[in-house]
């Protein structure tokens, strides 16, 4: 990981202070999105963006609750860019054109239609992996999610171990670099 998306880690758990639910779930799906990224062969620069987008792409849910009582998506996407933005700049060391893309995929995270890049798509096939878990959604939920939202081939596998699809021996797993 590299320091400044590590700073900004840090600052976004100081953010969610003492929501260890939320704070477990932004290490979750960074970790994921950085791991999708790398396999993925996203550029630094782009998979920089991208980890630094998950780290922060729920900042909207706690000030949703406050303005409307929940924490739904579309709420989180109104209300989480600007917040994002505030806490990017807070954290210093990231270029306009990175904040505005950061914000564009926490204003979007929860919008399936019309990805527009790889970093778009890792970070909602990243946020669902963990989401299957953490709201215990049904099999028939993850088959659907997978016919109509997963498109990496790293997700489409991760997915696959996660929650169903055909066990697998060690020796089918492709170990390159091992």
């Amino acid at each position: 990981m590299k320091t400044r998306v590590a700073r900004l880690m840090k600052a976004m758990i100081e953010y969610d202070r003492g929501d260890a639910m939320r704070i477990h779930h932004l290490l979750k799906v960074h970790d994921l999105v950085a791991t999708i990224g790398r396999l993925e062969n996203l550029d630094d620069a782009t998979l920089e963006v991208a980890e630094a987008a998950a780290v922060v792409h729920d900042i909207g849910i706690h000030l949703s609750e406050r303005k409307y009582g929940s924490s739904n998506g579309k709420y989180q996407e109104k209300e989480g860019p600007d917040e994002a933005r505030l806490l990017l700049k807070r954290v210093g060391g990231y270029t306009s054109e990175e904040i505005d893309r950061i914000c564009y995929l926490v204003g979007h995270h929860h919008t399936y239609s019309h990805i527009d890049g790889l970093d778009y798509q890792i970070l909602v096939e990243a946020d669902w992996l963990v989401n299957i878990y953490e709201d215990g959604l049904s099999q028939e939920v993850v088959n659907r999610v997978r016919a109509n939202i997963f498109k990496t081939p790293t997700a489409l596998h991760l997915l696959d171990a996660l929650y169903g699809g055909t066990p697998w021996q060690a020796a089918q797993l492709p170990m390159e670099g091992c």
